[in-house]
């Protein structure tokens, strides 16, 4: 099935390096009109301004007979992610697909978190999906057609050490994926998530200070992100026709689904319940069942096949 998304028009942000790129790449080849956005900014969300790393990624596209354009603008401002959407229709005529893939890291342990970490990256991460989605959405209401594809992380999954900001944005991510989903349904709209497992500039900015900690990283380097290319392009695809609402993780050579969150144990009272009660009863009765604080993110990381 050679050109999935022959005739298409997409838009894919954060794509002038890593994941971005190998997916804005694929999406090309594969015959689409791909709009690359990418804000030229640090890593930690400073600085940007620059269309160079987005141009790059148009000038490949178009050295292998694809088409393509760059936008520079940040995805966490709602005039930029219109401008970017505009790019998309005044190009090439419309928009079918958009990738939300544009992010930033300001780690910090929680106690010494600024607002301004808080913020911005929130900004980048939620905020930005929501106003690159919206932006796009009437667009998808009118010619009934149209797929959204999101990107979370196991960090908003299960949580991660000196990631508030991110695991918050990144959870949140998923709740407006599936609300899209929801919404949209009715003017066959589709909305997923994927949580990448790669090696990405982001991922590189993690501290390594113990053993295992270096071991996770080195693991994490044969992650290519090439690799998560794949899963999000058939997304935008008509092949994926009725895949919607869902949460998919995919490293290396392997695709998972991860389970929508739903009650785990149930414990009635024909009283009520009292203080007492609760922690007589209750808790012990689930305690079998709380999450393992000890088990983070590195438990998504054994060796990939």
């Amino acid at each position: 099935m050679a050109n999935m998304l022959k005739d298409k028009v997409v838009l894919v942000t954060g794509a002038g390096g890593g994941i971005g790129r190998e997916m804005a790449l694929l999406a090309a080849r594969e015959g689409a009109a791909v709009v690359v956005n990418d804000l030229g900014g640090a890593v930690d969300g400073e600085g940007g301004g620059s269309t160079t790393p987005a141009q790059k990624v148009v000038d490949e596209i178009k050295a292998a007979g694809g088409k393509a354009v760059a936008n520079g603008d940040s995805v966490a401002d709602p005039a930029g992610a219109e401008r970017m959407v505009k790019a998309a229709v005044e190009n090439f005529g419309k928009i079918d697909g958009v990738i939300n893939n544009a992010g930033i890291l300001r780690d910090r342990i929680f106690h010494r978190m600024s607002h301004v970490d808080w913020k911005m990256v929130i900004d980048v991460h939620l905020n930005g999906a929501f106003n690159v989605s919206r932006a796009t959405a009437n667009y998808f209401k009118e010619q009934k057609s149209g797929a959204f594809v999101h990107f979370t992380s196991t960090s908003g999954l299960v949580g991660n050490f000196g990631q508030a900001n991110y695991s918050a944005a990144k959870m949140g991510i998923i709740g407006l994926s599936r609300s899209i989903a929801l919404d949209m349904a009715a003017f066959n709209v589709r909305s997923n998530c994927i949580s990448p497992f790669a090696w990405t500039r982001m991922i590189g900015t993690i501290p390594a200070d113990t053993d295992a900690q270096k071991a996770r990283l080195e693991r994490s380097k044969k992650m290519t992100p090439a690799k998560i290319a794949p899963m999000a392009v058939f997304l935008l695809s008509d092949a994926a026709d009725g895949v919607t609402s869902q949460i998919f993780g995919v490293r290396m050579n392997e695709i998972m689904l991860f389970n929508a969150n739903r009650p785990v144990r149930s414990v009635h009272n024909s009283e009520g319940w009292t203080l007492e009660a609760i922690a007589e009863q209750a808790v012990p009765s689930m305690k079998p069942y709380f999450t393992d604080m000890k088990r983070s993110p590195e438990y998504f990381t054994w060796d990939p096949v």
